[in-house]
């Protein structure tokens, strides 16, 4: 009998020991979770066309660079999107274009932390720019003042892969058709070269944004002068869909 009572006892022990420890965790998460709240200010401010002329393409270019590194960390900015939303309806004075494939895993304002009012973009499976496109980007850097186009291609591309497989089916022909340069640019890729390997896709989609880029250069003239005259700045990037994590194509 005293042995049963000193096994009971020790049970008791056990247990609110285990339940006060998970209390005082839970009493840590909660203070943690106070903490990142109090700690983050609350961003209403959107770009006005003073702060959008201060900017360089280069500024532009670091700010999407730290923007990346905060999505990865899941430490976005706090936006008061009511507030921004009441004081972007006037007018809009974007920083940058990006040009980015229709993926829905590519959330292209996140994946950069930028707000309401802070970029355009404009979206084609597999990211290439057509005469639509091109005049788009045209309205926002000569029109709107944007400093940066970013031609953004991501992992794991259907729109890439189709290119590759040849896909033939309705409309998706045509867009195919519009990313076999770059199939043809990977030509000397050692290894397999299918849709099934990664490293090809990867090879091709990186192919088709210097070849995206190398168009706007030479069917946009407006485009063209600006990089020139150093009032806008180009680039490339991949998108890791697995890392969340930018990459830049030289």
């Amino acid at each position: 009998m005293r042995t049963q009572i000193l096994k009971l006892s020790l049970l008791l022990v056990t247990l609110s020991t285990i339940l006060f420890s998970c209390k005082s965790e839970n009493d840590k998460i909660k203070i943690e979770l106070d903490e990142v709240v109090v700690s983050k200010p609350i961003e209403n401010h959107i770009l006005t066309a003073e702060d959008q002329a201060k900017l360089t393409p280069e500024q532009v270019l670091a700010d999407f660079k730290a923007g990346n590194e905060r999505f990865r960390n899941n430490d976005l900015t706090v936006r008061n999107h009511k507030e921004q939303i009441r004081q972007s309806a006037p007018g809009q004075f974007p920083k940058a274009f990006v040009l980015s494939c229709v993926d829905s895993r590519v959330p292209v304002e996140d994946v950069f932390d930028q707000g309401i009012g802070d970029i355009f973009v404009g979206r084609v499976a597999g990211n290439f720019a057509n005469e639509d496109l091109l005049g788009s980007m045209e309205f926002a850097c000569k029109v709107a003042g944007a400093k940066l186009i970013m031609v953004m291609a991501h992992q794991h591309c259907g729109a890439i892969k189709a290119s590759i497989d040849n896909v033939q089916l309705g409309n998706i022909t045509s867009l195919v058709n519009k990313i076999k340069p770059a199939v043809e640019m990977s030509a000397n890729f050692e290894g397999e070269k299918t849709s099934k390997n990664e490293v090809f896709v990867k090879n091709v989609a990186e192919n088709n944004v210097k070849n995206t880029i190398e168009n706007i250069r030479k069917n946009s003239p407006i485009l063209k002068e600006m990089e020139e005259k150093g009032e806008i700045k180009i680039v490339g990037v991949f998108y890791t869909l697995t890392k969340g994590e930018i990459v830049y194509i030289e």
